[in-house]
């Protein structure tokens, strides 16, 4: 057995596009990769087992036709055709994924725009400075980064403000939502109060970790 692309990517990026035209039963051999961060390949002779911690990113059409939900065009697939479409995509495997996100058309007006974004030097330096609080607080746990920390570690430094304890216990209800999503809202929450430079989590980070996992919609599913 030979590394695979998984592997390659270990410590980098694993970016797959058209998520939604590969075989099935090759995502979901990525679920437990995901989780563990390694990949064990058996064979006849034996197994081994080759590292994979990946940053996951995929990219996929909202449906065949690539329409719907858009606002001035109409989509010409059927329901049917839409689900057939999606369901490639498990919940649990979605579940592992921290944040999903619906990317509508440009309009004209805004390619057309003179306003000033910020620079890539700016957003830089502030991922930067989270980058050190996290190494700062997971060194000593040989981790480096937000994502690596299990539920003993989560719940250590991911202190919700009474607000935002209320506001996670209402969506996590409302939704049914599983253990991993629980945790993978605080992981997000984390990084985003971070971003601010705040020590506690507030029910803005909380509500913003739970929009950006949310936001890709995922009634299409069932």
């Amino acid at each position: 057995p030979t590394p695979g692309e998984v592997s390659k990517a270990h410590n980098g990026v694993l970016f797959l596009d058209e998520l939604a035209e590969f075989d099935r039963r090759s995502l979901e051999v990525l679920r437990q990769p995901l989780e563990d961060r390694c990949v064990t390949i058996s064979r006849v002779a034996g197994s081994v087992t080759y590292p994979c911690s990946i940053m996951l990113i995929a990219a996929m059409n909202p449906c065949p036709c690539g329409w719907y939900g858009d606002p001035t065009h109409e989509c010409r697939c059927t329901p049917q055709e839409i689900r057939r479409y999606t369901r490639k995509l498990s919940g649990p495997l979605l579940d592992r994924i921290d944040i999903h996100i619906r990317v509508p058309r440009v309009d004209y007006k805004d390619l057309r725009s003179k306003r000033k974004a910020e620079t890539s030097a700016v957003i830089r330096e502030r991922v930067s400075k989270a980058r050190n609080i996290q190494l700062e607080r997971l060194s000593k746990y040989h981790l480096f980064c937000t994502a690596q920390m299990n539920h003993a570690l989560i719940e250590k430094f991911c202190q919700l403000t009474d607000r935002a304890e209320e506001l996670l216990r209402m969506f996590y209800e409302k939704k049914q939502s599983s253990a991993r999503s629980y945790d993978r809202i605080k992981k997000v929450a984390r990084t985003i109060a971070d971003l601010e430079g705040m020590e506690t989590i507030d029910n803005v980070h909380i509500g913003e970790a739970i929009k950006l996992r949310n936001d890709f919609d995922l009634e299409l599913l069932n």
